[in-house]
């Protein structure tokens, strides 16, 4: 099943065809140039730094906590929530993107960011739970929707867009596949403890974000001196209209 919002990379297409010219090359047909740069242009004119970058593992950029799965609670026919910490272990600015194979009954907030060296976020995954088929039990009901987390070096602190990952296609790698593993709402443990930790934690944080900058208050100079400009302009006010009404007396 394909992630929505992105294409699947194939390194296997392309490790295939390394081998193909190889074992040409063995039995003694005539390969245009040498080695890699030959069997770079079969695979379709990729370089060969970019056949070693889909075939190499790349240098994780984010660290996930929990690292490889997403854990909901079961409660069929609701919609129910899970979160991950994400925390960029880079020494540059990394663009992050989820990406899942269920868009019609999955939704994450937010979506996709960026983060500077050493910042994190906890991101909160929605998620509808359907009703069970043949009377299964919560922890025997399984799920084939699945999350991914993709993420791109950008430069400084730019504004997100998901324009980013088409633009960068080659530059774009991918942190984890997460799986989806269903909590007895009912029976405490210790992931459902934690998820209802880091669940609070984003919802005070999205409350934060929501609130106006607080006002810094009247301005003080000197020692118990405080000026009150609103409060000048009024008494200033006050005192030209009695002025005035004096005069036309």
């Amino acid at each position: 099943m394909p992630f929505w919002g992105g294409k699947a990379a194939s390194s296997s297409a392309t490790t295939q065809t390394l081998g193909n010219s190889y074992q040409n090359q063995r039995r003694g047909q005539v390969l245009d140039g040498s080695g890699a740069e030959s069997a770079a242009r079969r695979a379709g004119g990729a370089s060969v730094s970019s056949i070693a970058r889909s075939i190499m593992p790349h240098r994780r950029r984010l660290r996930l906590d929990p690292p490889t799965k997403l854990f909901f609670p079961y409660e069929p026919g609701k919609q129910v929530r899970s979160a991950v910490r994400i925390k960029n272990t880079s020494k540059s600015h990394v663009a992050f993107k989820f990406q899942t194979t269920g868009p019609k009954s999955c939704f994450m907030r937010p979506p996709g960011g960026i983060l500077a060296p050493g910042e994190s976020i906890i991101a909160t995954v929605f998620k509808f739970v359907e009703h069970p088929e043949n009377n299964e039990r919560p922890m025997e009901q399984k799920s084939k929707v699945k999350f991914k987390i993709v993420s791109l070096k950008v430069k400084g602190p730019i504004e997100y867009v998901p324009e980013l990952f088409d633009e960068q296609k080659d530059q774009v790698a991918v942190e984890q596949i997460l799986r989806v593993v269903f909590l007895d709402a009912d029976r405490p443990s210790p992931q459902m403890e934690k998820l209802k930790r880091q669940l609070a934690e984003a919802e005070a944080a999205l409350e934060a974000r929501k609130k106006p900058p607080e006002d810094v208050g009247p301005r003080i100079i000197g020692e118990g001196l405080v000026i009150d400009e609103w409060k000048e302009r009024r008494e200033r006010y006050l005192a030209k209209q009695q002025i005035e009404g004096l005069d036309s007396v």
